[in-house]
């Protein structure tokens, strides 16, 4: 079968819109267009329905109620309401927030906005397989302790951290559990129940949804989460998220979830498969080439590489025809080596060689097989040319 090139593979920065998703959305920015506050006419009335039955689809994708989800305007947005709802909220019961330091930049930074307030951060190391210590967990909380904010799967590496054990220690303590898990909704099973977890952010791009729409879930009961808004308005959202909605990306966001909801187990045996596949073709015609992150725990499309003797931003130019992720240019467009792969431990030079590989719906084994090849004859070429290659490599007697 023919490809059609450039070759998209970076399926954890975002997701083209599933076709059955966009088709949903379509009738609600013509016929369908109207505003699901206006309580007194048939285009509100069919607005506000549409909401209603996507806050169900997103609902029963992670076990919630739909009156326990709040839509924003994506991860980022949902994150920053429930880490600064909860400082804000449970101020007179604490200032102190634990995290770790391979979180996303949304989380990461709304903290450091913390510290400026007067919160005080602990960021948890992880280990080499990109792990926290759940001893480390136990021995960083204090009485001031109100926030645990843990990412369910890492966006580089595609890590799974232990979120059951992290909610039950959570609860042991009384302590608000929130989890980022814009990568792994849709893609893992998620259980808000099962799992301990009181706020937990999602992204609609991520799972062939469309961009500018996520939510947040806030658990209502056992304990009931009090979150202070940071947009505040016409009290939409039980006065958590002013601003009217936007129903077309709701409606886009429920049937994602609804799809994932349905697929997720045969599409998740499918990405990892095509995972394997991929690992396997360049793993086994190149020599020293690593793996960055655990791959007992991690998500099922991802792949993270190190190639040595080799720069990303080169190996990117050279495989120009296939889009993927640096390990130098996650955080916009900053020449630092990855921040999360420095927190592995990973040495510089190979941070800098690193690519991520984020395989989706969409991809087929021909890609997989096309991707493969343009990465090992790009890699071998530029090594040909790289001194550094050359006294990396192992020497016989």
């Amino acid at each position: 079968m023919a490809i059609q090139l450039p070759v998209y593979m970076d399926n954890q920065a975002t997701t083209a819109v599933d076709p059955r998703v966009l088709d949903a959305m379509l009738p609600y920015f013509t016929e369908k267009f109207g505003n699901a506050a206006s309580r007194n006419h048939e285009f509100g009335w069919k607005a506000e329905e549409a909401v209603e039955t996507a806050r169900g689809h997103v609902a029963r994708l992670i076990h919630a109620t739909p009156r326990e989800i709040i839509f924003t305007s994506g991860a980022t947005e949902s994150n920053n309401l429930a880490i600064k709802g909860v400082a804000e909220a449970y101020h007179a019961k604490g200032s102190h927030i634990i995290t770790q330091v391979t979180e996303h930049k949304a989380v990461l930074d709304t903290c450091k906005r913390l510290q400026k307030y007067g919160y005080e951060v602990t960021y948890l190391a992880v280990a080499k397989d990109g792990l926290i210590d759940l001893e480390e967990l136990r021995r960083a909380i204090t009485p001031k302790t109100i926030l645990i904010s843990i990412m369910h799967a890492n966006n580089e590496i595609g890590a799974i951290q232990p979120i059951e054990e992290i909610g039950k220690i959570a609860k042991q303590h009384k302590m608000i559990f929130h989890v980022d898990a814009a990568q792994s909704v849709g893609k893992i099973p998620v259980d808000v129940h099962r799992d301990g977890i009181d706020l937990l952010s999602i992204s609609a791009h991520k799972i062939y949804g469309p961009k500018g729409i996520g939510a947040l879930y806030v658990r209502r009961k056992d304990p009931r989460v009090e979150i202070s808004a940071i947009i505040d308005g016409g009290g939409h959202e039980r006065g958590m998220r002013s601003g009217t909605l936007n129903v077309p990306g709701i409606v886009g966001l429920g049937k994602a979830c609804e799809i994932c909801l349905k697929e997720m187990a045969q599409e998740a045996e499918r990405a990892a498969r095509l995972r394997e596949k991929l690992k396997a073709a360049i793993l086994s015609r190149l020599d020293q080439t690593s793996i960055n992150g655990s791959m007992q725990h991690r998500l099922p499309g991802n792949l993270n590489l190190s190639f040595a003797g080799v720069e990303g931003d080169a190996l990117l130019m050279g495989i120009n025809d296939v889009a993927v992720s640096s390990g130098s240019a996650c955080t916009s467009a900053t020449l630092e080596p990855s921040y999360v792969l420095r927190a592995l431990g990973v040495p510089e030079d190979l941070a800098h060689s690193s690519i991520r590989f984020g395989i989706g719906r969409f991809n087929s084994d021909e890609e997989v097989d096309y991707v493969a090849d343009r990465v090992v004859e790009t890699v071998q070429r530029l090594r040909d040319l790289s001194p550094l290659y050359e006294a990396a490599k192992p020497h016989s007697p």
